[in-house]
């Protein structure tokens, strides 16, 4: 008896521990909350790349519902709607190309596509969505029932070297950039560059640039970004700065993710981190995979412009990646843990929501944007109050935005 007792409390432990990493939302009573506080609150994810996807992607019909696992397409308007999703910010994205005059010429011209990408997306389907600049016109969206676009830019490259485009961009309807990405450039250093930092923060130019986006409004971005030109951007800059989708390196020690020190200093200036949905910020990876994965986007650099063959081939070459090396999500409890430590760390004013969908996110619980509701319901689930629900989902970043907006007011 006494070997059956104990095999009997081992078997309710594991159950008690399989039920608290479950990834199951039908609780009646958390649903039936849930869903109350989900439609009450406006949602906003901060950054996803769908117009990378649209343009590597030229049949793909953003104002039709897809399936996430048969073309990896994790966003269109339909499932922003199914998930009670209210807006996005669609990013301008350039991976870091050459860092010459052809080189800026480039990223200038491949900028504008994207742009372009986007504003005719929701010119060819005004009954879905519009172009939000401001939370006012986010809501007056909503009142629609559309979906509302705002823009980033991410990758300070895109800029090249001309201070002028700032002002451009933010004329095409950008409201925050990203420094850099995973390489240097004449703004600053970035988290990931192997051959490690060039400027040890801001250059002199990247100084300017951040002044110019305080005058605009264009709320600085540090995602990305070094641990040095985090400090100098938050010495420097005037309105709170924001890290657009990131994560919290204490739970995982990535160069991605800010410190506890960062998240201090970045919640005493009012600024806001959201929270990322890539499963490499989020729990270590397969080495072999990630060698992998980093040898395909070394041959095919440019995935928005390759020829339909091009596209073929490097779609079969990570289907096979796929195959040798399957992909182990993150999942949506994890994404919380993080949420929960920055909340316990400064507070719930200064956290959001910023999933990379179509940019590598997606986690088990919140695959695609359609699941956008689960993310309620483990709020919900953890004791989070409708108050703190709706400022997590956009309360947070539009105070920013308002704030960014208010100083560059009194610049000019």
């Amino acid at each position: 008896m006494g070997r059956f007792f104990q095999m009997l409390v081992f078997c309710l432990q594991f159950m008690a521990t399989s039920a608290v990493f479950s990834q199951t939302y039908d609780d009646p009573a958390i649903k039936a909350t849930a869903a109350e506080i989900h439609a009450a609150a406006f949602t906003l994810d901060t950054h996803a790349d769908v117009p990378t996807y649209m343009v590597s992607h030229p049949r793909f019909d953003i104002a039709k519902e897809h399936d996430a696992r048969a073309t990896d397409s994790r966003v269109d308007f339909p499932r922003m709607k199914q998930g009670g999703m209210d807006a996005m910010f669609f990013a301008v994205y350039l991976g870091q190309g050459a860092r010459t005059k052809a080189g800026n010429a480039d990223a200038k011209r491949r900028a504008k596509v994207l742009f372009d990408t986007i504003h005719k997306a929701i010119a060819d389907h005004p009954e879905w969505a519009g172009v939000a600049t401001t939370p006012e016109e986010a809501y007056s969206l909503e009142k629609e029932g559309k979906r509302a676009i705002f823009i980033g830019v991410e990758n300070g490259w895109a800029i090249g070297d001309e201070l002028s485009l700032l002002k451009t961009y933010y004329d095409w309807g950008a409201r925050y950039m990203t420094l850099s990405h995973t390489r240097n450039n004449d703004i600053c250093d970035s988290s990931n560059d192997p051959k490690g930092p060039e400027h040890h923060g801001l250059s002199t130019f990247g100084k300017e640039v951040v002044k110019e986006m305080n005058r605009l409004g264009m709320l600085v971005d540090i995602s990305h970004t070094s641990d040095e030109t985090f400090w100098d951007c938050l010495e420097l800059s005037k309105a709170p700065i924001v890290a657009s989708h990131s994560s919290a390196r204490a739970l995982y020690n990535h160069p991605r993710n800010l410190s506890d020190e960062m998240i201090k200093a970045l919640a005493a200036k009012g600024g806001v981190i959201q929270m990322n949905m890539y499963s490499g910020y989020l729990r270590a990876e397969n080495p072999k995979r990630v060698a992998a994965m980093a040898a395909l986007r070394k041959k095919y650099p440019r995935i928005n412009e390759l020829t339909d063959a091009e596209r073929k081939e490097r779609q079969a070459e990570l289907q096979e990646i796929y195959k040798q090396y399957p992909n182990r999500l993150a999942t949506l409890q994890q994404v919380v843990d993080h949420i929960d430590h920055i909340v316990e760390l400064v507070g719930v004013d200064h956290v959001g929501i910023g999933a990379d969908l179509d940019g590598g996110g997606g986690v088990r619980g919140m695959y695609d944007v359609s699941e956008a509701g689960n993310l309620t319901y483990e709020l919900v689930k953890r004791g989070y109050s409708e108050e703190d629900i709706k400022k997590i989902w956009s309360g947070n970043f539009f105070r920013v935005m308002k704030e960014a907006q208010r100083v560059a007011n009194t610049l000019n």
